[in-house]
């Protein structure tokens, strides 16, 4: 697949959400001589820059955010990739597309920012681009991972690489990639945000047990947030609720001074804390809590299927239950679940795929049909 040459100002007079820059390929020098300078990007910026919600818990709905504001975040994620000995890329090639808050920020803006050329292709198929030998940044999307390891020659190619990731849990195969490309040659950038907030938090690391979250900048813990050493255990973690100035607001509505995130969090001090999960996302079964996230990475490490979800229902007599829906191949064997979930799940579901967002997200109602009964794990005798 080859890459459409662009210039800088043919990319900015398209627009972020434009469909030929979001599903076609394409490379722009913005280290080019007469490439746009920051005052000429945010005049080429609407005002308000509009988002969309993905629709993974309710309908998609618009959020909008200043443009300085957004050159802004552009700017902090081009200091978190450049931060270390190894200094800031040469290159980024990106898969995450501008349509959305992650995309707009990380693919569009942060390579201006940085002022180096930029390749961006949203198809898992084709070669990777010829970036030359130095510090590269890639801007990930679930799957890049996988790309990755099958490009593993062209990982090791370059002097170093850095993901940058903004997504769901990150999948096994980010551990492998840190594993096969050698010690010290992959560095992860984690981003912890939303389309309402834009960026959160943030860690960073190249192995080993991941560090905590630090919040960005400009991002403060909101009133309603737990202090430090107030919550001890996944029994006490509270809800995060943060304060930023990038907080997005809808049409014709103030900015929120407060946003409630829907994560649940165990400050460590007044700047970070560790993620134990999503609201919503533990579940307590048979007195047994249960990180319905961390579980289904747990899965699909060993289970063989196409795609896999675990999802949170109602249970008349036992109150909280879990589904597991499954999309199987012929070899898929779902006799060990019971022993890996910690509990027997109420219902599995053979469906054809499961519904997720462009990002990865599983969207909060799953409307695919069943495609063969639904079954109960067999006992184990």
């Amino acid at each position: 697949m080859g890459f459409q040459e662009l210039t800088p100002k043919e990319l900015l007079g398209a627009g972020h959400a434009a469909p030929e820059i979001n599903d076609t390929a394409w490379h722009v020098r913005w280290d080019a001589p007469d490439a746009p300078d920051a005052s000429e990007v945010l005049a080429a910026l609407p005002p308000e820059v509009e988002f969309h919600t993905s629709g993974s818990t309710g309908p998609s709905r618009c959020w909008q955010r200043t443009r300085e504001y957004a050159w802004s975040e552009a700017g902090m994620l081009a200091g978190f990739v450049s931060a270390g000995v190894h200094g800031p890329p040469g290159a980024v090639v990106a898969f995450a597309p501008p349509l959305h808050v992650y995309g707009a920020l990380a693919t569009y803006l942060m390579p201006a920012r940085l002022g180096v050329p930029v390749w961006y292709r949203k198809s898992y198929v084709g070669a990777m681009p010829e970036v030359g030998h130095g510090h590269t940044v890639v801007v990930a999307t679930p799957w890049i991972f996988s790309l990755l390891l099958r490009n593993i020659d062209w990982v090791r190619s370059l002097g170093h690489l850095t993901v940058l990731y903004s997504s769901a849990m990150l999948p096994g195969d980010a551990h492998t990639l840190l594993e096969q490309a050698g010690s010290g040659r992959v560095t992860l950038v984690e981003l912890l945000g939303s389309t309402e907030t834009g960026g959160i938090a943030t860690r960073r690391w190249s192995g080993g047990e991941p560090p905590a979250w630090t919040l960005f900048p400009d991002v403060s813990y909101g009133t309603e947030s737990p202090s430090a050493g107030t919550a001890q255990d996944t029994e006490s973690a509270a809800e995060l609720v943060i304060r930023s100035p990038r907080l997005g607001h809808q049409p014709g509505q103030p900015r929120p001074a407060d946003w409630r995130t829907g994560d649940l969090v165990e400050p460590v001090d007044a700047r970070t804390f560790r993620l134990v999960g999503r609201v919503g996302r533990l579940v307590k079964v048979n007195g047994r809590r249960i990180n319905l996230d961390e579980t289904e990475h747990v899965l699909r490490t060993a289970i063989d299927c196409e795609d896999l979800a675990l999802v949170a229902v109602g249970d008349p007599m036992t109150g909280e239950q879990i589904d597991l829906h499954v999309v199987s191949t012929p070899g898929t064997d779902l006799s060990e679940v019971p022993a890996l979930l910690g509990v027997r799940p109420r219902k599995v579901h053979k469906v054809p795929r499961i519904n997720r967002s462009k990002t990865g997200k599983l969207l909060h109602h799953q409307k695919t049909p069943v495609t063969e009964p639904v079954t109960q794990p067999r006992r184990e005798s």
